[in-house]
């Protein structure tokens, strides 16, 4: 039933990105740490990690009520930066980066990328739990930028 669900998302999400990226679903991301989705510019394939996307879902909103809305924002976001046109030419810049200020400003960049893309394809999402995801994910790169600045 849920592989169903999640099958229906990632076309439906496809369907309006008109995105050829390839989408695996797999149950947990290999190294441990608590990543729901990664894109691979290299193979242009957006790889989806289930039980780490239950898992932050879990962290942020203290229950799997949102889990099918947490998915699509994932998804959604990796779909961004699969149709970022900018995203070869600053992974570019950000190898030729001289300090770690620039590499911050420019990982943020990127970043904010996916997520203006993400919101354009998620018409009808729950905003206020599409806000916060933005909010959570943004902070870091946000508070590494700050320290630049101190």
């Amino acid at each position: 039933m849920q592989h169903r669900v999640i099958e229906s998302v990632v076309n439906e999400l496809l369907l309006r990105s008109c995105s050829l990226v390839k989408v695996k679903v797999e149950s947990t991301f290999p190294d441990g740490r608590l990543v729901g989705g990664k894109y691979h510019l290299g193979t242009h394939t957006i790889t989806l990690y289930i039980d780490e996307i239950k898992k932050q879902c879990e962290q942020l909103f203290s229950t799997n009520k949102y889990f099918i809305d947490y998915l699509s924002i994932v998804l959604a976001h990796e779909i961004g930066h699969a149709e970022d046109q900018q995203l070869g030419d600053l992974c570019d810049q950000l190898d030729e980066c001289k300090t770690q200020s620039e590499r911050d400003k420019i990982a943020l960049i990127i970043e904010e990328n996916a997520w203006r893309y993400a919101e354009s394809l998620l018409a009808g999402i729950n905003y206020s739990i599409f806000e916060e995801v933005i909010f959570h994910s943004l902070q870091p790169y946000r508070e590494k930028i700050k320290m630049d600045i101190a």
